[in-house]
């Protein structure tokens, strides 16, 4: 297996000998407006791709959607993405998807197989009370295949009991988290924060993990800078890797 991490949430994951597009965002640095209602204000996204979205696509057999909220999921991904390529995503976001012009669109309930590799979905919460709420469904993805180590795609969630069940029914052996502690001016992180991280090192004690979702769009408040200073206070720097733009990670 090899993750390599593009941007944001954006990932290439080759597995069971095909490579999955994950969470596809390929605008420009600073193409889209800031989120509002957030303490930095500089549009998105913050940083480049780290090369062109044509070499992000090419190669791809299929693209796994978490959810389609615009850094996931956005408007260049839409147009550059061909039509028929196989779409994996949450039941909320078919419809979403096969208005995009994609004709080959599986949601997941619950479990599919496609070429030999099975998805579990996943719940999360995407932040806590009214802001969770509104922040709409969020999925995680659950990937197995003959010969390949179990992977665990949490998603855009906080440490839940969603994301507890899911490690303690999966046993994951490499575990991708959305990190950044992403907030608004108002309310609670809608993504891990740092001790977050470590939790989940906690439940997965034997798992490789894999940070994500760091310092490419505005609200996330988190840089990887920090988060490795905790990681090292908590002795987890080894096992867990926070991986810089266009990096690639081979397990």
């Amino acid at each position: 297996m090899e993750i390599q991490l593009v941007r944001h949430a954006t990932l290439r994951v080759t597995y069971a000998n095909r490579t999955l597009l994950v969470d596809p965002m390929l605008s420009r640095a600073g193409e889209l407006p800031a989120t509002p209602d957030t303490p930095n204000q500089r549009p998105n996204p913050l940083v480049d791709l780290p090369v062109t979205a044509e070499r992000v696509i090419a190669g791809i057999d299929a693209v796994l959607v978490t959810h389609t909220h615009r850094d996931h999921f956005d408007q260049a991904a839409a147009e550059a993405l061909p039509k028929e390529i196989p779409v994996i995503c949450q039941p909320q976001d078919r419809d979403r998807l096969a208005a995009c012009g994609f004709s080959n669109v599986t949601p997941v309930a619950d479990e599919s197989v496609w070429e030999g590799m099975r998805f579990v979905r996943t719940g999360g919460r995407h932040g806590t009370g009214d802001i969770g709420a509104k922040m709409g469904p969020v999925s995680g993805f659950v990937l197995r295949a003959e010969g390949e180590p179990c992977l665990y795609l949490a998603g855009d969630t906080i440490w839940c009991e969603e994301v507890e069940r899911a490690a303690a029914v999966h046993r994951p052996e490499v575990a991708v988290v959305f990190a950044g502690a992403a907030q608004f001016v108002t309310g609670d992180p809608i993504t891990m924060t740092a001790e977050d991280v470590v939790r989940l090192a906690a439940a997965c004690p034997s798992a490789r993990i894999v940070v994500a979702h760091m310092e490419a769009w505005n609200h996330c408040l988190l840089s990887r800078a920090e988060l490795r200073a905790h990681l090292r206070e908590r002795k987890l720097d080894g096992r867990v890797l926070v991986p810089e733009d266009g990096e690639v990670i081979r397990f």
